[in-house]
């Protein structure tokens, strides 16, 4: 029997640096245009979500409000304080409580804890978005991973890494 799910793991848009406790930094402008991108890709990709797991800060709430507005699905959303701030072990364990059944989870998180989870689940096979992952995790990064053990198994190095893109909207701006 085939458990394969699958990981989409979305670093938040850009966001602004106003006078607010890091918790509470909104999206910048750039971000605002970036994030509708990121549900564009994901819809035309066929990459849609059962669960999203998105960490509470603003600007990650604020990105998935946005890109769900492109997505053309509504799954179902959990505000999990755990993936905010989290080491990339700490979100493999929260992966694992997953529900089983659940197919496709799109995490929306901060970087560099996206980052550093994508290199600690995926496997071996060299690829030009593995290499790109491992250079840099920009705002609005998408990386897909096909998980062929389910979430209760989930392991370090065990899992696909099937594309990495950043989508990117028409405002402008630096990263």
């Amino acid at each position: 029997m085939d458990e394969s799910v699958r990981l989409v793991v979305l670093r938040h848009a850009k966001a602004a640096w106003p006078d607010v406790p890091d918790e509470e930094r909104p999206l910048a402008p750039r971000g605002e245009a970036d994030a509708p991108a990121a549900g564009r890709w994901l819809r035309e990709h066929g990459v849609l979500p059962d669960l999203v797991v998105c960490s509470p800060a603003r600007r990650t709430r604020q990105t998935w409000e946005l890109a769900h507005r492109e997505l053309g699905a509504d799954p179902r959303v959990v505000l999990e304080p755990r993936a905010y701030g989290a080491e990339a072990e700490d979100l493999v364990e929260l992966l694992r409580d997953l529900p089983a059944g659940t197919g496709t989870v799109l995490l929306v998180g901060h970087r560099p804890e996206v980052q550093d989870l994508v290199l600690l689940l995926a496997d071996e096979r060299e690829s030009e978005a593995l290499a790109r992952v491992r250079e840099k995790y920009p705002t609005s990064g998408i990386a897909v991973l096909r998980v062929p053990t389910g979430w209760a198994a989930l392991e370090p190095a065990t899992a696909e890494l099937t594309a990495f893109a950043v989508p990117r909207g028409t405002a402008t701006g630096g990263d």
